[in-house]
Parts: structure tokens; C-alpha cells; sequence
């Protein structure tokens, strides 16, 4: 019975849609698999990655079904790579090259890896950068895998990359400070090229962005979900859709 009022929720949630304002990127948080995995008698949180890895393709079928081009998924930020002890992070590192190689298989989506490559083991780093490479032709949506990736990190690697073209140029400073606008940098960001998110969304009950999209999120729609990210669900993802569309985006203001 409650499977049977969620599916009619679902198909109202739907039907209440504006197609015509629909998200052309949406940005995702996908927090709190480990408390997911520590409610399930004790867990460990290798259990919930795998969960969460999983829940990747429902979420990602949502938005192809709604025609998103563009997706950000954050996965694994700097400070996760330093902070994590050896065994979760090693866990963690297999299942995302096991995600990666997935999507691959699957080709419904065009891949992108952002963050910073050098932070991450050579490795680790090689299969990842080998399914970019093999997805490169996928006329699906583009899927923006932020591993490795710190908002902070990201402004100053697009900055020491504006500076190295510079010198590269025989610019000398001034020349390079009257050079430089928001349009430039945003050239040099990891997601140069797209468009900004429209919507970020972050499971889990927190509130904040914690250095995710930085840059990118100065005119986005944020919305907060409380359920963890393995447990959350299409009904909760067209909500978000639906609160998106009946917001007022004051850009700027």
C-alpha cells in the first residue's frame, strides 16, 4: 500500500511540472552514506559507498528522464582525501573507479572528471582519466565526476593557470591584472565551457555547500534533503525539481 501512494505521489509530482523550466545542470551532494551504512546494524562504510554508488544510476536516469544535460556529482573532496583513514578511502577509491567504468559500459553519458588530478594516486587517477577518455563520443548528458575537488583549490588552479599563460605570452603584471575578469577565470575553472548549475541539491540534513562549486554556485538554487543520499528517492528528487520551479531566481539580488 505505501509503495502504491508513493507511485501515485510520483505521478502527480510529474504530471505539476514545468517542463519548460526545467534545470539545465543540477549539481548534487551526495552526503551521508556513512551514517546510512552505520544504521544498518553497525555497517561499515564501505557498505554505504556501495549503496551510494548504486543510488548513482537511479538518480542519473531522473535526469535523463527529465532531459538534464548537464550533472555534477561531488564524490570525494580534498579534505576526504586527507582526513579518511587508509582502509575506508582505499574502499572507496575501488568503488569509484568501479562507478566510473560502469557508466562507461552503460554509455548513456558523456563523462568529465573535475578536481584536482595531481591530489589523487597515479593509479587511481589513470583509470579514471581512461574512462574520460572512453566516454568522449557519448551523446548523452555530461556527467561532471568532482573527485579530488575543493572549491578553494579549483579558484587557485584557475588562477595559476591564467598566470602561466601570461608568462607564456610575455605579459608582465600589469598587463595581467587589467586582463583579468570573471569571464577569464571562469575559462580556467575545471568546468569551463558549461554552464553553471541551476540547482544544487545536498542529502543528509546539511546545510551548508562546504567548498563545493565555489565559483560556479553564486546564482544557484539551493535545496536541502534530509534523507541520506542511499535512501533518497525519485519522490524526493521531483520535489526538489518542483521547488526549483517555483522560485523566483533574483540573479544578482
Amino acid at each position: 500500500m505505501r509503495n502504491l501512494v508513493y507511485r501515485l505521489y510520483e505521478g502527480r509530482l510529474e504530471r505539476e511540472l514545468d517542463k519548460s523550466n526545467i534545470p539545465q545542470h543540477i549539481a548534487v551532494m551526495l552526503d551521508g552514506n556513512r551514517r546510512w551504512a552505520g544504521k544498518k546494524n553497525g555497517s561499515k562504510a564501505k557498505a554505504g559507498h556501495v549503496a551510494g554508488a548504486q543510488k548513482i544510476f537511479d538518480f542519473l536516469s531522473w535526469c535523463d528522464g527529465l532531459q538534464v544535460p548537464v550533472i555534477t556529482l561531488y564524490l570525494l573532496s580534498t579534505e576526504n582525501l586527507k582526513k579518511r583513514d587508509t582502509e575506508e578511502l582505499k574502499d572507496l577509491l575501488v568503488i569509484l573507479t568501479g562507478l566510473a567504468q560502469e557508466m562507461v559500459r552503460r554509455g548513456n553519458w558523456k563523462l568529465r572528471l573535475v578536481g584536482d588530478r595531481s591530489s589523487l594516486p597515479p593509479s587511481f587517477l589513470e583509470a579514471l582519466e581512461q574512462s574520460e577518455l572512453a566516454s568522449r563520443d557519448t551523446k548523452g548528458a555530461q556527467v561532471n565526476l568532482a573527485i579530488g575537488y575543493g572549491g578553494r583549490q579549483e579558484i587557485t588552479d584557475a588562477m595559476r593557470s591564467i598566470v602561466k599563460d601570461s608568462i607564456s605570452h610575455g605579459s608582465d603584471l600589469e598587463k595581467l591584472a587589467e586582463s583579468l575578469t570573471p569571464e577569464l577565470i571562469a575559462k580556467h575553472l575545471y568546468t569551463s565551457d558549461q554552464p553553471d548549475p541551476d540547482l544544487i541539491i545536498r542529502t543528509s540534513g546539511e546545510q551548508r555547500l562546504s567548498g563545493f562549486l565555489l565559483w560556479q554556485s553564486s546564482n544557484s538554487e539551493l535545496y536541502f534533503e534530509e534523507a541520506l543520499w542511499p535512501d533518497f528517492r525519485r519522490v524526493d528528487f521531483l520535489r526538489a525539481i518542483r521547488a526549483f520551479a517555483r522560485r523566483h531566481r533574483r540573479f544578482g539580488a
